[in-house]
């Protein structure tokens, strides 16, 4: 039976801004014993984009990541408001990073990023039946694009150069679905 085992006793704000909440939790935990827990609330939802050409190659996006001090290839990925349409808010990020319209939408999943602290929600679309125009990168965004065969993106997935768990998660998944 699935059912909640915590008891939240009390939440207390530490932090917040335009993006994420940090709230620390005072909970009886599934012993019924007291304890804390911190959770870290997403103000958006993350999501990322393989676009695929009729030749079967994909984009990526390389960018250096602040958080991680270090250079990051992924899919084109973004967040959109929690309550906006999840679909338009894949189109706009797939138009400012790559540059790329799709005609052809189809949702490949649904992803926890890292749910013991936080409750970040993600989804992965593909997108098909591509045209190319010019990029809007955000005023934060240096980025590098790369265009290659989804299957030298699993390979880069398979040999660690890729780490983002959303885009190991679609780059996966879009292969399984398409084939490869």
């Amino acid at each position: 039976m699935e059912h909640n085992p915590w008891k939240t006793l009390k939440i207390k704000p530490i932090y917040n801004n335009p993006w994420i909440r940090l709230e620390e939790h005072d909970v009886l935990n599934p012993a019924g014993k007291e304890g804390i827990y911190g959770k870290v609330h997403f103000k958006n939802k993350a999501m990322g984009i393989i676009p695929i050409d009729k030749n079967g190659n994909t984009w990526l996006v390389g960018q250096y990541r602040y958080t991680l001090k270090e250079y990051s290839w992924e899919i084109p990925m973004g967040g959109g408001p929690i309550g906006q349409d999840l679909l338009e808010s894949a189109k706009r990020e797939l138009k400012e990073e790559t540059g790329l319209v799709a005609e052809k939408w189809t949702e490949l999943l649904r992803i926890h990023t890292s749910n013991s602290v936080t409750d970040e929600e993600g989804f992965v679309y593909l997108a098909e039946d591509l045209t190319q125009l010019d990029t809007e990168f955000e005023e934060t965004e240096v980025l590098q694009i790369k265009k290659l065969p989804l299957q030298e993106a699993v390979s880069m997935v398979m040999n660690g150069e890729i780490t983002d768990a959303i885009s190991i998660a679609g780059i996966l998944k879009a292969a399984r679905v398409l084939g490869l």
